[in-house]
Order: C-alpha cells, then structure tokens, then sequence
C-alpha cells in the first residue's frame, strides 16, 4: 500500500532512539520527509537504509551552535523547505538541589535549553520566509510541576516552557506555530546511561528511599501520535500534556497554584 505523502518536511534532533526516533519513524511510515539528527549518526543507518532519500541523516550535536545551523541549512538544501522542527534532543539530570553542582547544572541547560535555542534559531530564518512553519518543543510535564530529586532537569525545563512562551507570541504574526509537548514519564533510555547524576548525601537518603517510581509510562510510539496529530491539527494547541500521568499530576498541581494564588491576592495586590 502506498504511504500517504503529507509533503511535510520534518526536521527532528535526538532521533537515534526514544520520542525522537518514533517520530521520525511515524512521519515517514505516513509518506514525509525527515531530516534526522543525532550526536552519532551511524545509530541512525538503518532509518536511512529503510526509507531511502526521504531521509536525510545528520551528525549534531546540539550544544554546537555552529553545527546546528549547518545542519538546518543542509536539511533545507536537501528537502527545499522546512515544515515541522521537533526539538527533542535532551537529558536528564537527577540530584536533590543540594546534591547536584553548578557545571552539572550548566550542562543540562547546554543541552535542555541552549541547544533548543540554536535548533530554534538557525530554523526560524527558513520558516518565516516561507510564511509557514510549526516548531514543537519536547518539555516534559517536569516543566510545568517539579519533583523532589529533579530540580536541576525541572529547572532546565521550565527555561524551556518560558522561552517558548515568548517565542510563540513573537513568531505568530509570521504565520509560524509553537507547541509545547509535555510528557509524563516514558519509556525510554532518558533515565539510564545518558543522564546525569549527582553525588548523593547521606541527608536524603530517607527522602530517596521514599521516593514514587510511577508505573504505567507513556510509550515513544504513543508520543509521537500525539505529536502528529497536533503537528496536523488546523488550530494546534500552545502546549499539551501527554499520557495519564501527566495530566493526573499536573492539572491538580495548577488548580493547587490558582487556589493559593486567590487565598494571598489580597495581601499581593496591597504593595501597588
């Protein structure tokens, strides 16, 4: 049977496996094209193998601003336009605030935010010539809630979710869309060899020993539904929140915020 052809053109970073990889995969299992990044590109041979020139595979690293540029530029001579960029290259960091340091610190932002702002960057030229572009950014439900043990990657996120923000309103009078995707845990290697730890002190072993490792993760596949999907949808939403977890936890958080919010208005309105 005969892939249907949206005529996307897909620019995806962190595409060697997990969201990233699943993405590119149901983009070109559907008829697109993918320009697919990874910090090693061999991991990303047998997505060539399998669909020919519809990708295209590239050598990035996204915390290499020069590189991200070089890459959004060999993607746009290859395909001739730029369609979806899917910022979703990451790691995780794990460390109670007091544990973890500041040059882990600095290298979850290199990565969780920085290397978004250069991928960001280096497209946005591309898409505002063409009048027409959706730039997704994979945040986490870590961007809008925050947990014991994740301060450092929570903290990274939450940049993410602010700079996007911005971004969103100042890119929508050039036709262009934003979309934050915020996932609960999934199933991938986010959590193993990738992510950062820091040292930990015996202070919070009591806290670590407690600590919920919820069950029922989202998939990479079921992720990247969602993302087409809003990557198709004719009025995309400004962020979403993906899998049950996610929403459990983030939506009573926000109710929680506004509540509080409400209780202290009085007090807060006086200083003006």
């Amino acid at each position: 049977m005969t892939a249907h052809r949206t005529g996307r053109v897909w620019f995806v970073t962190g595409a060697s496996r997990g969201i990233g990889r699943a993405v590119a995969e149901a983009a070109l299992a559907r008829g697109d094209r993918v320009a697919a990044t990874a910090r090693d590109p061999h991991t990303l041979d047998e997505l060539a193998a399998a669909h020919g020139d519809a990708v295209l595979p590239l050598r990035l690293d996204v915390t290499d601003r020069e590189a991200a540029f070089a890459a959004v530029h060999a993607a746009t001579e290859r395909f001739g336009r730029l369609d979806v960029v899917v910022n979703n290259a990451g790691r995780g960091l794990f460390g109670y605030v007091e544990e973890i340091t500041p040059d882990q610190l600095r290298a979850q932002l290199e990565v969780n935010l920085l290397g978004v702002l250069h991928v960001t960057q280096a497209a946005l030229p591309v898409l505002r010539a063409q009048g027409s572009g959706h730039v997704v950014q994979v945040s986490s439900s870590s961007g809008v809630a925050a947990w014991p043990g994740l301060g450092g990657y929570s903290a990274s996120k939450w940049a993410l979710e602010g700079l996007t923000e911005a971004l969103a309103q100042e890119v929508a009078g050039f036709g262009l869309r934003v979309t934050l995707v915020e996932p609960g845990p999934v199933d991938t290697e986010w959590g193993g060899a990738s992510a950062d730890r820091a040292a930990p002190l015996p202070a919070y072993d009591a806290l670590r020993a407690a600590a919920w490792h919820p069950p029922g993760a989202a998939t990479p596949a079921g992720v990247a539904r969602v993302v087409l999907a809003v990557a198709d949808a004719a009025e995309p939403p400004r962020r979403i929140l993906v899998g049950d977890l996610a929403a459990d936890a983030v939506l009573p958080i926000t109710q929680e915020r506004i509540d509080r919010w409400r209780r202290w208005e009085d007090l807060g309105r006086s200083a003006g």
